[in-house]
């Protein structure tokens, strides 16, 4: 495997060894493992050691890139993994700003990505560039509903909005928007910060002015803990709602007790063991936990983690059907690999069971939402 900073490339040295190596499937994976994203991007590296190596005989390489959560290194990355790697497929980003450039990029080169970020926009509308990238994360809709079903009956009237100023804070804001006057609760106030501030002060004053019964926070990372810590410093005593961007350990630790009774919607990999035993779930989701904890110790498990684990099982199902009618490193094996994707049916992965079609390159439902909440320091399941 190959590790590369975004200001420097090493070609991988499978691909320089003989001719056959090319028959290999190639893996390109370009992750955020230093900048903000860096608390996605670690776990989601680590994820992708436990991948296969091996398919239908044919042998699986990656190779892996740092983007320093910069969505131009990603773009870069995803270029120099199809021009000099030649790889059939493409994971990653870390988070939706440095994924969103990679549909088009996708498309030109003719290699599928199967996206590591969770935003509905990487994959909808669907079009023509948008019919080579796939993802097996909740889409906002399927999550912010789940939410506003919890805060119905928390019985949240009021509620203010504090999320990132890009991609991922507007795409949840759109969807609270669209969702919220159904629900009957009425959004009072809307501020924004940057994933680097490291203050949020102004806008928590802001927000408490408004009086909300609650405040959504659509944050992803370790960041997603200072609007957290900031509104409980200054006696916010309302509840407080998070996305699955702040399901990892990290924010636990840096958010500390000021985290205490967050409720979010998130996969049900992160309570595997809370979970139904009838539950289809429970079974892929406890043996990832088992296999991931094994390496990187206890409670060390990630949604992050589990995005990786996940792309890996719909890939694999999806490699096999292409094998079967074209060789890996051609362009007619990447169009089988897209096809085989986009026909997924009933595969159960870490956070729900996922079947994609022509139009949803995403193919999860309601079995995909666990309602968990931040209790003693840990997460537990509300619903």
């Amino acid at each position: 495997m190959v590790r590369s900073h975004p200001l420097g490339w090493l070609l991988a040295l499978a691909g320089l060894c003989s001719p056959a190596a090319w028959a290999d499937v190639q893996v390109g994976v370009t992750l955020s493992l230093t900048g903000p994203a860096a608390s996605l991007g670690i776990p989601a590296r680590q994820a992708v050691d436990m991948l296969p190596r091996e398919v239908g005989g044919e042998a699986i390489r990656y190779t892996v890139l740092d983007d320093a959560s910069d969505p131009a290194f990603s773009v870069r990355n995803f270029r120099r993994l199809a021009d000099e790697q030649q790889v059939d497929v493409v994971l990653g980003s870390s988070s939706t700003p440095a994924t969103l450039p990679l549909a088009a990029v996708a498309a030109e080169k003719g290699v599928p990505l199967l996206s590591l970020a969770a935003s509905a926009k990487i994959v909808q509308p669907m079009d023509a560039t948008r019919r080579w990238v796939f993802k097996v994360i909740q889409n906002e809709a399927l999550m912010m509903q789940a939410t506003l079903a919890r805060m119905q009956r928390d019985g949240v009237r009021t509620l203010a909005f504090v999320g990132f100023g890009d991609a991922y804070g507007e795409a949840w804001l759109g969807e609270l928007r669209a969702q919220l006057p159904p629900a009957g609760i009425r959004l009072v106030a809307e501020e924004r910060y940057a994933k680097t501030d490291a203050s949020v002060v102004a806008q928590a004053l802001k927000v408490m002015a408004a009086k909300p019964d609650a405040v959504f926070i659509a944050a992803s990372g370790t960041p997603g803990a200072l609007p957290q810590k900031t509104l409980a410093e200054r006696g916010f005593r309302g509840k407080v709602y998070q996305t699955y961007g702040i399901a990892n350990r990290d924010f636990l630790r840096v958010a500390g007790k000021d985290a205490e009774g967050a409720i979010f919607a998130v996969g049900p990999v992160l309570v595997a063991g809370q979970l139904a035993g009838a539950n289809p779930v429970r079974p892929v989701a406890a043996d990832f936990v088992q296999r991931y904890e094994a390496a990187h110790g206890k409670q060390s498990v990630s949604v992050f983690a589990a995005n990786v684990w996940d792309a890996g099982i719909v890939l694999r199902q999806a490699l096999g059907k292409a094998l079967a009618t074209a060789r890996p490193g051609s362009p007619a094996f990447r169009a089988a690999l897209r096809d085989a994707l986009e026909t997924t049916r009933d595969v159960v992965t870490t956070q729900g069971v996922c079947t994609m079609s022509a139009t949803d390159h995403s193919g999860y439902d309601r079995r995909a939402v666990a309602m968990v909440q931040i209790q003693g320091g840990d997460w537990k399941i509300v619903d």
